[in-house]
C-alpha cells in the first residue's frame, strides 16, 4: 500500500479528505512554492523563543550555524517558517525571523503549508519547552506539546505525505498523550527523533558501554527541578544501560522517594550508596562534604526493570551542579563510571550534538537513535511523579513493556571539553 493509500484510509473519509486524497501529491501553492535544489526546507512549531530557551538553543542554531567537533558548521538545513504559540516581552522569534526572512504564521497549518493548502516543507522542528503554562496537582507542568503535535498529525493526513518530525525533551506529561504521539510515527510511518541533549553531550571519561555488557546495577545522579530535570536524569541513566546483555525489554516498577526516606533506601541498599559515590567522584565541582550534609530535599528515582536490572536515581540540589553515572559490570571488580558534562553557560555547547543529529535526520530520514528511548523515559517520569504524588508509593508498570536495541554507533560529543569551558 502507497504512503498516500495508507495515510488516507487511517482518516475519516470526509470529501474534503476524498478531494485531498486524490490532489496528494500535486504541489502545494505556498510562500515556497518550487522544487527544493538546497536545504531542506524546515518549518519550526515553537511554545516560547527568548533568549536561553530551548529555542534559541536549538532554532537559533539551525538559522544561524554551530560549532560541532571543533569546527564552525552552516546549517544544513532552512527554516522557512515558524509558528510561536506564546509571545512574552521578552520574546526574540520576532528579530530572529526578520533577520532570516523567515515567515511567522498564526497557525501550525500555515508554517507547515505555507498559506497553501498541502504540506510545503520537508521536516518539522517541535519545541514545547518554556512558556506560561499550568502546572497540576502532581507538580506537572502542562505543555501542550501533544496538542501541538496533533496539528502536525492533521495536516500529514490531509495532505497525503509526511515528513521527519523531531520534539524536544519528553513527548508529553501524561502516558496515554505519548503513546499515541509514537504511535502515530509507526502508523503514518514517518522518521520521529526526541528527547534530552544530555545523552549526546561530553562524557568524562569518554565512557561508553560495550553492546552486550552484562550490567547488574546501576546509578546516576543529577540536579534540577524533579519533572523537568528528572527528565535529563532518566535519559542518562536510559542511554547508558540500553546497551545492556539482551538490550531493552522495559520497565517493571518505579518509585520516587523524598526527603529522609531516600537515604534510609540507600543504607537499606549498600549497592546504592557505594555506585553513587564512585559516580560523584566524577564530579570535581560537587560541593565538600556529603549529599547528606549538602541537599535539604534529595529526590530518588527508584526503576526496577523487567531485565532485573537495579537502578537508582538521585536528585541532589545544593551538592552538584552536572550528571553523573556509575554501573556494576558483571566479573569486572570495579564499577565503570563517568560525568556527563554540560556547558554552563552561553552558547550551551551541549546542544550542538543534539542539532546536529536532528539535522542528519532532516536530510537523511534516518533517526540517530531509537524514539523508544524517550517513549520509555517518558513513560517512566509521568509514572514517577504519580509516586510522588502518592507519597512514594511503589508502582507496577506492565504498560512499559517497551523493547528495542540501541544504536551501535556512539554519538556523544568527543571534541575539546577545555575549548567549551572557557567559552563558558
Amino acid at each position: 500500500m502507497s504512503n498516500a493509500k495508507r495515510l488516507n484510509s487511517l482518516s475519516a473519509l470526509t470529501r474534503r479528505e476524498m478531494l485531498g486524497a486524490s490532489l496528494a501529491f500535486i504541489p502545494a501553492v505556498s510562500a515556497w512554492a518550487g522544487p527544493s535544489l538546497g536545504r531542506k526546507k524546515i518549518a519550526a512549531v515553537i511554545t516560547e523563543y527568548r533568549f536561553n530557551s530551548h529555542a534559541d538553543c536549538i532554532v537559533t542554531r539551525l538559522l544561524e550555524g554551530y560549532e560541532y567537533d571543533g569546527i564552525r558548521r552552516a546549517p544544513q538545513v532552512e527554516i522557512v517558517s515558524m509558528y510561536t504559540d506564546q509571545v512574552p516581552a521578552n520574546d526574540i522569534s520576532r528579530d530572529m525571523a526578520a533577520k532570516h526572512n523567515v515567515k511567522i504564521y498564526p497557525t501550525i497549518r500555515g508554517a507547515l503549508t505555507g498559506g497553501g493548502g498541502k504540506l510545503a516543507v520537508e521536516g518539522v522542528v517541535l519545541i514545547g519547552e518554556h512558556g506560561n503554562y499550568a502546572w497540576n496537582i502532581k507538580e506537572q507542568h502542562l505543555y501542550p506539546r501533544w496538542y501541538l503535535y496533533k496539528q502536525i498529525i492533521d495536516v500529514f493526513r490531509e495532505s497525503g505525505r509526511t515528513v521527519p518530525v523531531f520534539t524536544d525533551k519528553h513527548l508529553s506529561y501524561d502516558w496515554d498523550e505519548a503513546k499515541w504521539m509514537y504511535d502515530q510515527s509507526r502508523q503514518l510511518e514517518f522518521p520521529l527523533m526526541a528527547g534530552s541533549s544530555l545523552p549526546l553531550a561530553w562524557r568524562i571519561p569518554p565512557l561508553e558501554l560495550e553492546m552486550g555488557a552484562p550490567v547488574e546495577r546501576a546509578v546516576a545522579a543529577f540536579y534540577g527541578g524533579k519533572e523537568s530535570y528528572g527528565f535529563h536524569l532518566l535519559e542518562s541513566l536510559e542511554c547508558m544501560v540500553e546497551r545492556r546483555k539482551g538490550g531493552e525489554t522495559g520497565i517493571a516498577s518505579v518509585q520516587c522517594l523524598e526527603g529522609a526516606p531516600v537515604w534510609e533506601w540507600t543504607d537499606a541498599n549498600p549497592w546504592a550508596g557505594r555506585l553513587l559515590e564512585c559516580g560523584l567522584s566524577r564530579c570535581p565541582d560537587r560541593k565538600p562534604g556529603s549529599p547528606r550534609a549538602n541537599v535539604k530535599q534529595p529526590i530518588l528515582f527508584i526503576i526496577e526493570y523487567r531485565s532485573g536490572l537495579q537502578t537508582a536515581a538521585y536528585l541532589l540540589n545544593g551538592h552538584i551542579d552536572t550528571t553523573c553515572f556509575a554501573a556494576d559490570i558483571k566479573g569486572q571488580s570495579d564499577p565503570v563510571s563517568t560525568q556527563i558534562w554540560l556547558q554552563p553557560g552561553r552558547p550551551f555547547s551541549h546542544f550542538s550534538n543534539l542539532v546536529y543529529f536532528i539535522e542528519q535526520m532532516m536530510v537523511t530520514g534516518k533517526p540517530a537513535y531509537p524514539v523508544e528511548r524517550t517513549l520509555l523515559t517518558t513513560g517512566a517520569l509521568a509514572a514517577l511523579m504519580e509516586s510522588s504524588y502518592q507519597k512514594g508509593k511503589k508502582l507496577e508498570t506492565p504498560y512499559l513493556k517497551i523493547a528495542y536495541r540501541a544504536q551501535k554507533e556512539t554519538l556523544f560529543n568527543r571534541g575539546p571539553v577545555a575549548a567549551m569551558e572557557k567559552k563558558a
